[in-house]
C-alpha cells in the first residue's frame, strides 16, 4: 500500500486531535461549524493568481438570482467554458472559498470558469442545489454576454461538485438542454449508499471521516429519498458520454466509488482519463500549501485535458 504523504502528516495529526476533543465535548455538530471548518482550510491555499477579468454576477431563473463569479485570462478571446460546482458535503463551501482555485483552472486551462453559488442544506436539501447547478448551464449565456467564448462547453467540481456534475451527466439522458463536451470530477462523491470498501479503511484519520459523510447525506436527503437511486455510480448514461477526467486520492473515503465510476463509464464506451494521487488524502486542493508538487500536477492535468479535449464517446 502507498504511504501517505510526509507533509500532511502533521496537519493530520492536528486535525484528528481536534476532531478527538470535539467528540469527547458531547457537543452537536452544525452546518454553521462545518462551514467554519471548511473556510479554515483557506489558509493553506497562499496562491492567488491575477487574472485579466473576474467579476461577480447573477443569473436569473424561475424567479431567483443564482450568484455567479466569472473568470477570463483572456476575456476578448473565444475561449471554452467550464462551469465549477464547489466541493464542501452539500453543505458548505462557496465561491469566495474557492476562488484561489477557479482562477488556476482558468489559466491552466485557458478557459473562461463560471463559479456558481448553487443553494445548500440543510436549508436547502436535495434537490435545491442540483437545480441551481442545472440552471447554470441551461442559462450560462446571460453572464457571458461581453465576454469571448467558444461552443465547448466542460463542466467539474470536486467531492460534492463533482456529485453535482455527474448527476447532470445523469439527468442529461432525459433532458436536452444539458448537453456538454467534457466534465472534470475531482475526488466526486458517486455513491450515496456509501458501499465501497475505502469508505471504512480511509474512513477514519484522514480528515474526511465516515461519520461526517452519512451526516452529510443524512442533512441533504430530507425527504427519504432511495440513495441507491439519486446516485451517479448506478444512474444511466448519456449515449454521448462527455469525456471524462476522474482523479482520485489513495486515502481518501470516496477513492473505490470513483475507480468503479471510472470503470462503468470506460464499460459503456467513454473516454476517461483517470489520475491517480495514492498518497493523497480528499480535498488536498484546499490543503495545497502542504501539496504544492501535486497541485501542480493536478492543476497541469486539467488544464492540458480542457486544451488538448479527447474525442466524446
Amino acid at each position: 500500500m502507498e504511504k501517505l504523504f510526509d507533509g500532511l502528516q502533521p496537519f493530520l495529526q492536528q486535525v484528528n486531535e481536534l476532531i478527538a476533543q470535539f467528540e469527547s465535548s458531547g457537543m452537536a455538530s452544525t452546518a454553521e461549524l462545518a462551514r467554519t471548518n471548511l473556510d479554515s482550510l483557506a489558509r493553506f491555499v497562499s496562491d492567488v493568481p491575477d487574472i485579466a477579468f473576474a467579476e461577480d454576477r447573477h443569473i436569473q431563473a424561475e424567479g431567483r438570482a443564482i450568484p455567479v463569479r466569472v473568470y477570463s485570462p483572456a476575456p476578448q478571446s473565444a475561449l471554452p467554458v467550464l462551469i465549477y460546482f464547489h466541493g464542501g458535503g452539500h453543505m458548505a463551501g462557496s465561491v469566495p472559498l474557492y476562488d484561489p482555485m477557479c482562477r488556476k483552472l482558468a489559466l491552466a486551462g485557458h478557459c473562461v470558469v463560471i463559479s456558481v453559488e448553487y443553494r445548500l442544506a440543510p436549508e436547502h436539501p436535495y434537490p435545491d442545489g442540483l437545480d441551481d447547478c442545472r440552471q447554470a448551464v441551461v442559462n450560462r449565456h446571460q453572464v457571458l454576454q461581453d465576454i469571448g467564448v467558444n461552443s465547448r462547453l466542460i463542466l467539474g467540481g470536486d467531492s460534492a461538485g463533482g456529485s453535482l456534475t455527474s448527476s447532470l451527466t445523469a439527468l442529461s439522458v432525459t433532458d436536452s438542454q444539458l448537453q456538454f463536451d467534457q466534465q472534470v470530477l475531482i475526488y466526486p462523491c458517486v455513491d450515496y449508499t456509501m458501499s465501497f470498501p475505502s469508505m471504512d479503511s480511509n474512513g477514519r484519520g484522514f480528515l474526511l471521516e465516515r461519520s461526517r459523510i452519512a451526516w452529510y447525506f443524512d442533512h441533504y436527503f430530507q425527504q427519504g429519498e432511495d440513495r441507491k437511486s439519486v446516485s451517479p455510480l448506478y444512474a444511466s448514461l448519456p449515449r454521448q458520454i462527455p469525456a471524462t477526467l476522474l482523479i482520485t486520492a489513495g486515502f481518501d473515503p470516496l477513492r473505490d466509488e470513483g475507480f468503479a465510476y471510472a470503470a462503468k463509464l470506460r464499460k459503456a464506451g467513454a473516454t476517461v482519463n483517470h489520475l491517480d494521487f495514492p498518497d493523497m488524502i480528499h480535498a488536498f486542493m484546499n490543503v495545497e500549501d502542504l501539496a504544492r508538487d501535486q497541485c501542480r500536477r493536478l492543476y497541469r492535468t486539467i488544464g492540458e485535458f480542457i486544451k488538448n479535449p479527447p474525442r466524446s464517446s
